[in-house]
């Protein structure tokens, strides 16, 4: 299909597996050929003229190498580092920062929670200690000073302190908090609050690789219509949080959200968990403060955390002036 498209001399140059709209699974290929004419005098010495054609390679040269190194930094897996490293390659782009930026917006989904009143409730789950509880916490603070009527229920009766936390959080906000230590208690709590904005459903932390505690949980995530959103730790290491999205997006999860970023230095977890679980970026928890709240995770965001050197203003200058000249 390729062929019949560029031609004879295209090549495929990177593939990504991914979700479609209707929850079966779809492949992205990527295919490039070279620029016509490029080569077109390989025999000859090149002119003054010509001089540019080297500049070219020498400035993609630089741009592959850091990007390559930036990603080796975080402990990006090698799969997903070529995957990234093919896209800013056969984008063109100049400029380091920009070519991670184009790449990360062709490999990855982006969809931020809502802010707005929603009818299905959202679950959040995942690993223990994840954050799961403070970024409910998050979400229904969020909400309430967006002025929705939001209702918190939990069902972590397993965690000694758990609920007390996620009460002390509720209380302070004057937001309604129930307690459902089953699923037809849970099913019962979301009958009573159907008429609430927004509805936050706190989880025990799940061993993904306990077969036991995952068919618990999808006893709990079946009991009634709600969206699974899987919270998971920055500071993972990268293969590990692949495979747990993977587990969790078996259950049912599309949407992640990363915590711990403002005390993990190597994001490949990040990648590595969307990539792997086909999942969409929504908001990043930065802070253990609540007040802090949570912050739409977006392709140039996750490009500034993983490339940190001021690449801010480069970004919304260029931008800008794409802007002007279009």
């Amino acid at each position: 299909m390729v062929r019949e498209e560029l031609g004879e001399d295209a090549i495929i140059v990177a593939t990504h597996e991914e979700k479609n709209a209707v929850g079966g699974r779809q492949v992205q290929i990527t295919a490039a050929i070279e620029r016509e004419g490029y080569y077109a005098q390989r025999d000859e010495e090149p002119e003054a003229s010509e001089n540019w054609l080297y500049e070219d390679d020498d400035n993609e040269a630089m741009v592959i190498e850091e990007v390559t190194e930036t990603l080796l930094r975080h402990a990006v897996p090698e799969e997903i580092l070529e995957q990234v490293v093919s896209h800013a390659a056969v984008l063109g782009i100049d400029e380091p920062r920009l070519a991670m930026l184009a790449a990360i917006e062709s490999l990855f989904k982006f969809n931020h929670l809502p802010t707005t009143a929603s009818k299905t409730p959202f679950v959040m789950i995942g690993p223990p200690g994840a954050g799961k509880t403070l970024a409910v916490a998050k979400m229904a603070a969020r909400g309430a000073m967006n002025g929705l009527n939001v209702a918190v229920i939990s069902t972590d009766s397993q965690r000694a302190g758990g609920v007390e936390q996620l009460n002390a959080f509720t209380t302070l906000m004057d937001i309604e908090l129930k307690i459902a230590k089953s699923s037809t208690a849970l099913k019962e709590s979301i009958l009573e609050t159907k008429n609430f904005d927004q509805v936050i459903i706190d989880t025990a932390g799940t061993n993904p690789f306990d077969t036991g505690s995952i068919k618990a949980l999808a006893k709990f995530i079946s009991a009634v219509d709600m969206e699974s959103i899987l919270v998971l730790p920055a500071n993972m290491h990268a293969d590990e949080a692949g495979e747990t999205a993977q587990i969790f997006a078996s259950l049912g999860a599309q949407r992640f959200i990363p915590t711990r970023i403002d005390v993990s230095r190597r994001l490949g977890s990040l990648l590595a968990a969307a990539y792997k679980g086909g999942l969409t970026f929504a908001d990043v928890s930065g802070t253990a403060r609540v007040a802090d709240g949570l912050s739409q995770l977006t392709s140039k965001r996750l490009t500034q955390l993983l490339m940190p050197r001021a690449e801010g203003a480069k970004i919304q200058r260029t931008q800008n002036q794409s802007q002007k000249t279009g």
